[in-house]
């Protein structure tokens, strides 16, 4: 049976879903306030990280704390302002950074991978999508013995996992998959599965595209509240009020504001990131290029190159540090010599964050009617397909795949 169904949210998890729901006969609005891939959805590095399952919060990582706020440029850092505003989520940050809940969340987010990369198939197939696909795997890369030696127990905990690389241990090795790279890089990892779409965009756009073609609505709207009314859902904005038989909540960052609303208390932050894109002929970027220790990536986007990364917990708003996305260009230059870091364009966006690093898929503890599809953090292109699915056998009272437990908006 149909139903009528708002999804807010016109970011990458939104439109998937509305994708998805309208292949299945359901009559689906998608409302946001800024429009199709406006923000975070928009500007990211376009890849599908999908042999990415160590989640940020790893055991050891708190006793590197001290460090964030007196390098308010590094890699991972907190703005000081921030810090007394951030510490709730801090403490279930460091919870989370314990063995036992660490080995959970990696499970978890490995049969959330394996999904997403079957879905992304799927998703690709349906909607005739392979043009905007870039399958050349991926370089992390490492300077020096001592920093491959600790990143090989990762390397070993993804092998158990099914997740495909090689090893590469010297310059000319690297440089047979990725040249010019300078030559502090003397280790990596390649994996080969990898894939990157050829703009993050263009690909939500093209989704986008198809929900209006299979008769979906897509509005701008801004909406302020959640409520149930009579067994149904009631949505309050700037204009008044709209109801709707089912709600899907894929607002990114803003999410956890929408489902306060309605009564549930959700630990979601912002990591924001920050980039540049440089126009075509920058550089030949031949696979996407990982630099772990300095936090930032390099990517080709529509024949461009894209450095972004890093984690900034910072919230909604406070001003963006672009001095942040100038370091990180100034870094991608000294280890690609060959970069030309002329016209580029910086963009700051922001990451939903959950302190164990898993999303929200779920009904609402409050309401059945209420399904949450957020907090996705850097992975949410990755993860967008399987999560439209998940969120497709929800509404259908169909069963998942996988276990929703870990996902469940009830577990903090």
């Amino acid at each position: 049976m149909s139903q009528d169904i708002v999804v807010i949210g016109a970011g990458i998890i939104g439109i998937s879903i509305a994708a998805e729901l309208v292949q299945q006969g359901h009559r689906v609005r998608v409302l946001d306030r800024s429009g199709v891939a406006a923000e975070t959805s928009k500007g990211n590095a376009g890849a599908f990280a999908f042999t990415d399952v160590m989640p940020l919060a790893t055991p050891g990582i708190m006793r590197k704390a001290p460090k964030w706020l007196l390098d308010p440029l590094g890699p991972l850092s907190i703005p000081p302002r921030y810090a007394l505003k951030i510490a709730p989520w801090m403490l279930r940050f460091w919870r989370a950074s314990w063995r036992d809940r660490f080995e959970t969340s990696v499970a978890a987010q490995s049969a959330l991978m394996d999904l997403s990369r079957s879905a992304l198939e799927r998703q690709i197939a349906t909607h005739g999508a392979e043009h905007l696909i870039q399958r050349d795997g991926q370089l992390q890369l490492f300077e020096g013995e001592t920093q491959f030696r600790d990143s090989l127990p990762g390397w070993e905990l993804r092998g158990q996992y099914g997740i495909k690389y090689d090893l590469l241990r010297s310059p000319e090795e690297i440089a047979e998959i990725q040249p010019g790279l300078d030559r502090r890089f003397t280790h990596a990892g390649f994996t080969p599965d990898w894939i990157n779409t050829t703009d993050p965009q263009i690909w939500t756009e093209h989704l986008a595209q198809s929900v209006v073609n299979a008769g979906g609505e897509i509005v701008d709207c801004d909406i302020q509240s959640i409520s149930t009314v009579g067994g149904r859902v009631q949505l309050t904005h700037d204009g008044g009020s709209l109801t709707a038989d089912k709600v899907i909540v894929a607002a990114g960052a803003w999410s956890h504001h929408l489902a306060r609303t309605l009564g549930d208390r959700i630990p979601l932050e912002t990591e924001r990131g920050y980039n540049t894109t440089l126009p075509a002929g920058a550089f030949d970027v031949r696979t996407h290029l990982t630099f772990g220790a300095h936090g930032f990536v390099v990517s080709r986007i529509n024949g461009g190159v894209r450095v972004g990364g890093a984690v900034e917990l910072g919230g909604l708003k406070l001003p963006p540090n672009y001095r942040r996305a100038k370091i990180l260009l100034e870094k991608a230059k000294r280890f690609l010599p060959g970069l030309d870091t002329a016209g580029g364009r910086q963009w700051m966006g922001y990451r939903p964050s959950i302190p164990d690093t898993l999303p929200v898929i779920s009904r609402s503890p409050k309401s059945d009617n209420v399904i949450y599809a957020f907090g996705h953090g850097h992975l949410g292109l990755t993860q967008s397909a399987a999560t439209a699915e998940l969120v497709r056998d929800l509404i259908n009272k169909n069963s998942s795949p996988i276990s929703l437990d870990p996902y469940r908006a009830s577990r903090f």
